[in-house]
């Protein structure tokens, strides 16, 4: 007898409904498994909302802005629960919207809790479905330390569903998740302090960026403790308040507490215990460079598995996987990962693509490294000191640019339009050659001339 479906995908975030619809495009038979949201964390808890909170946390400093303009805006107030319900409303008509495009490309949506009993067998409550083969999209889920307090402690999904804004808020952690939203609840009107154990947030980023938005942060009041450990977290019974103790001995005092202290797959009761895959040092199920497990038959794409954590990357393996398994043009290679551009939208925004000054001289062992550092001109008008960062690193044999960071306004929207010249292979000489427009800010990447070339240690 044959199975009931080709393809059964366990999860409909971003990776998962895009390998569905595509594997359904190309005539397989397909079901896909969902027990929470449609569209996964990007659309509910992620990249969509958090977008969102991001430009309202702007406005203030716009109102700030428009006096320099001649605008008197001296009355305006912010309601949080209206932010917080057209928020919601906006994630609802996009979960609407996932639905419909699987439905409409023919896949079989199955709403429940999804578990892989062994080769081409998923369990979904009681039902049990046979398939030829099966994908792993569940994403991943925030990941807390056990401490004392622990239970204390909000995640990074509580955010957008709070009854009110705290007054005094502290965010734990030094990933760009920890960084948004200190930018984000700033911007809101709370008092801000974010605390990380270590010497500077956003490992793995260019050092420059790192310590430049660092600077602007703490430049426009946020409080920035690194090299701090949090012990343990009190409930101070009379005034609700949470009690933060650190291994230094201080005592901080703060209304909420968010842990955004990283994310781990979300492997809950996913497997049986007799199938379940080979998973790396992190804890994410390990694939092959055709997303095939050690399991035969059971692949795995997005958060959960040891690859780029962003949402376009998903997307990208999704499509990738849906044509290898069944397409009539397989793809001939597998997903390339070099120069894939992404952003942090932080207060300031990051953009970046390519290699950190630091990767950069281990590979090529000769740089340029190009910088400009300016307030861009609408703050000219008034004394707000904002400022705008940008870099770019040259291979000094190629002259190819490897890599490309700004911090400051604008910063993901300008990427992504030099991400495709730094994918395609752009030298220095062709950015040279490219003629800027005046007045922006974009256009300092295509008029620094002065590098300072850095060679690496013999």
């Amino acid at each position: 007898m044959s199975n009931e479906f080709d393809l059964v995908v366990i999860g409909a975030g971003s990776g998962g409904v895009r390998a569905a619809r595509m594997a359904a495009g190309h005539g397989a038979r397909v079901a896909i498994v969902e027990e929470r949201f449609f569209g996964g964390t990007c659309v509910n808890v992620g990249c969509v909302p958090k977008k969102l909170f991001s430009y309202g946390a702007h406005f203030p400093d716009e109102f700030a802005l428009a006096k320099d303009f001649g605008y008197s805006v001296d009355s305006w107030d912010f309601d949080w629960p209206t932010l917080r319900e057209n928020k919601s409303r906006e994630i609802e008509r996009l979960n609407g919207i996932y639905k419909k495009i699987l439905d409409q490309a023919g896949v079989t949506i199955i709403e429940g809790h999804g578990r892989i009993e062994g080769p081409g067998r998923v369990s979904v409550g009681e039902r049990v479905v046979t398939t030829d083969k099966i994908l792993v999209a569940v994403g991943g889920k925030p990941f807390v330390p056990d401490f004392p307090g622990k239970e204390l402690v909000r995640i990074s999904d509580d955010l957008f569903y709070l009854d009110q804004l705290p007054a005094r808020v502290a965010v734990v952690g030094g990933g760009y998740i920890a960084t948004e939203f200190a930018g984000i609840l700033h911007g809101l009107g709370c008092e801000v302090t974010q605390i990380y154990r270590g010497g500077l947030f956003l490992r793995g980023f260019d050092a420059d960026i790192r310590e430049f938005v660092a600077e602007q942060m703490a430049a426009h009041g946020i409080s920035l403790r690194f090299n701090t450990e949090v012990t343990r977290i009190e409930l101070e019974r009379e005034g609700g308040t949470r009690q933060v103790f650190t291994e230094r001995g201080e005592q901080l005092e703060f209304d909420e507490v968010f842990y955004a202290t990283g994310r781990v797959p979300l492997l809950d009761n996913l497997f049986a215990e007799d199938c379940m895959p080979v998973l790396n040092s992190g804890g994410a199920i390990k694939v092959d460079e055709h997303y095939e497990t050690s399991i035969r038959g059971v692949f795995a794409l997005g958060d959960v598995t040891d690859r780029l954590q962003l949402t376009p990357v998903a997307l990208a393996e999704g499509m990738w996987l849906a044509a290898y398994l069944y397409g009539k043009d397989k793809p001939q290679a597998p997903l390339d990962y070099r120069n894939i551009a992404t952003a942090v939208f932080s207060h300031p925004n990051i953009g970046t693509v390519g290699m950190t000054q630091e990767e950069a001289l281990a590979q090529c062992g000769a740089i340029r490294v190009y910088k400009s550092n300016f307030r861009p001109m609408r703050y000219t008008l008034g004394d707000r000191q904002v400022r705008s960062m940008l870099k770019l690193i040259v291979d000094d044999v190629s002259d190819r640019v490897v890599g490309l960071h700004m911090a400051g306004e604008d910063a993901a929207e300008i990427t992504q339009g030099f991400a495709v010249a730094i994918k395609m292979g752009a030298t220095k000489a062709d950015f040279d050659a490219t003629v800027g427009i005046h007045p922006t800010a974009a256009e300092e990447l295509v008029t620094m001339r002065q590098g300072e070339l850095i060679t690496a240690s013999p």
